[in-house]
C-alpha cells in the first residue's frame, strides 16, 4: 500500500470536493442569465456573467473528477474488487435510478410545462422522458469507477514501480507537473474533432475522454505520494503560470472574429481554443491542488458536515433551483437581485430538505447514497 494510503484523511482534498460541488450549485444559478440555453432561461441575459462563467467551466468539473479519482484509490484500498463494485453500486447507481425517476422530471416538467395540465399528467409517460441531466456525473463515475479497477490493481502492485519512478523524475522538476497537459491537450482537441457536441452523456468521447483524463490522473497521482510533495512544493511557479495561461486564454476569447478569421480558419480556431482551454483546466488544478495542502489541511466541524450533505446536497440542487427559478424569472426585477434571490432561496430550500427530509430517515439515506448513521 502506498505511503499516501497510509497517511489520515486528506482534508484538503475533502475541502475541494465541497467547494467544487458548490461552485457546479454557483454555475447552475447562473445558466438562466447567461444566455447559453438551459431548462428555462430569463427574458435577458447578462454577456458579463458568462464571460465569468466561461472560466470557470474549464476546472470546476475536472477538479471533482481528479479528485474522485483520487477517492477511488482510498475507496478500493480497504475492499476486493467485487467489494468495491458492490459499494459503487450502492453509492452511485441507487442514487442515479432514484434520480432519474423522482428527483430529475420535475425539471423536464418545468421545462415543458405549458405542454401538461399537471405534474401527475406529465409523470404517466415518464418513460417517454427518462433522462439523467445533471446526475449525468453520477452515472459516468460508476461508468469511469469500474473500467479503472485493472488500473487501481496495477498501480497498487509491485509492476507500477518504474512507471511511478518515472512519475516522480518528472513531477520533481520545476514544470513537470505541466508535462501531463500535453496528452490533455491532444485528448480534448483529437476528441472534439470526432465528437464535437457538448453533450455530457458515456457515450460523447470528446466529454468522457476528457475528464476520463483527469480522474486517471487522480489514480496515478493517489498512488505516487511524491506528486503532492512537488505540488505544494512548486504551488508559487504554477500560480504564475496559471495567471499566465488565463491571460491567454482571455485574450483570445475576447479576440475580435473578423481579427482570428483574418488568420485562421474556424477549424483552426477552435482547436486553439481547446488547447487553451485544455491548459487552463490543468494549470489551475495544480495550482489549488498545491495551495490546498497549505490552507486546507485542517479538520473542522464544518466540514464535517459539509462532507455528508455535499452528495446529496449536489443530487437535489438543480431540480431545486429550476422550479424556484421558474417563478423567480418572470418577476420584473433585474438580473442581480434575481441571481440573489434564486441563490439564498435555493440554498435555503435544499438544505432544509436535507436535514429534516433525507438526513433523518435510513431510506432516504440510503437512496441518497448516504452512509448509515
Amino acid at each position: 500500500m502506498s505511503t499516501m494510503q497510509k497517511t489520515q484523511r486528506r482534508y484538503d482534498l475533502d475541502w475541494w470536493r465541497v467547494i467544487s460541488i458548490f461552485l457546479v450549485f454557483l454555475h447552475h444559478i447562473g445558466m438562466p442569465f447567461n444566455g447559453d440555453g438551459f431548462h428555462i432561461m430569463n427574458p435577458s441575459s447578462s454577456k458579463l456573467l458568462d464571460d465569468i462563467m466561461v472560466f470557470f467551466e474549464q476546472f470546476r468539473l475536472p477538479l471533482l473528477f481528479i479528485i474522485s479519482g483520487i477517492g477511488t484509490v482510498f475507496a478500493f484500498s480497504k475492499r476486493s474488487w467485487l467489494q468495491f463494485i458492490k459499494e459503487r453500486a450502492l453509492r452511485l447507481l441507487i442514487p442515479l435510478i432514484f434520480g432519474v425517476f423522482v428527483i430529475v422530471p420535475p425539471q423536464t416538467y418545468i421545462e415543458h410545462i405549458n405542454t401538461y395540465t399537471s405534474y401527475s399528467n406529465f409523470y404517466k409517460g415518464i418513460f417517454d422522458h427518462i433522462e439523467v441531466n445533471h446526475l449525468w456525473f453520477i452515472e459516468n463515475l460508476f461508468y469511469l469507477s469500474v473500467l479503472s479497477i485493472p488500473l487501481v490493481l496495477f498501480v497498487r502492485s509491485k509492476h507500477a514501480v518504474r512507471y511511478k519512478n518515472a512519475i516522480t523524475v518528472f513531477t520533481s522538476k520545476r514544470l513537470g507537473m505541466f508535462a501531463f497537459v500535453l496528452p490533455l491537450i491532444i485528448i480534448k482537441i483529437v476528441a472534439k474533432h470526432y465528437y464535437p457536441e457538448d453533450d455530457k452523456a458515456i457515450t460523447n468521447l470528446s466529454s468522457t475522454l476528457f475528464y476520463g483524463y483527469f480522474f486517471v490522473m487522480g489514480i496515478l497521482f493517489a498512488g505516487t505520494p511524491t506528486v503532492w510533495e512537488s505540488l505544494k512544493k512548486y504551488r508559487k511557479t504554477n500560480l504564475l503560470l496559471t495567471l499566465m495561461a488565463i491571460l491567454v486564454f482571455y485574450a483570445y476569447y475576447f479576440m475580435p472574429n473578423d481579427i482570428a478569421s483574418s488568420y485562421w480558419e474556424l477549424s483552426t480556431r477552435w482547436r486553439i481554443w481547446y488547447g487553451v482551454s485544455a491548459l487552463v483546466s490543468w494549470s489551475v488544478i495544480c495550482t489549488l491542488l498545491g495551495y490546498g495542502q497549505i490552507w486546507l489541511s485542517k479538520p473542522s466541524a464544518l466540514l464535517t458536515k459539509c462532507n455528508e450533505a455535499i452528495y446529496p446536497f449536489y443530487i437535489l440542487h438543480q431540480t431545486v433551483l429550476i422550479v424556484i427559478g421558474y417563478y423567480v424569472i418572470q418577476q420584473p426585477w433585474n438580473i442581480p437581485v434575481k441571481l440573489l434571490v434564486l441563490a439564498l432561496s435555493s440554498f435555503i430550500v435544499i438544505v432544509f430538505i436535507y436535514r429534516y427530509i433525507v438526513y433523518p430517515f435510513k431510506i432516504l439515506r440510503f437512496l441518497f447514497g448516504m452512509k448509515n448513521k
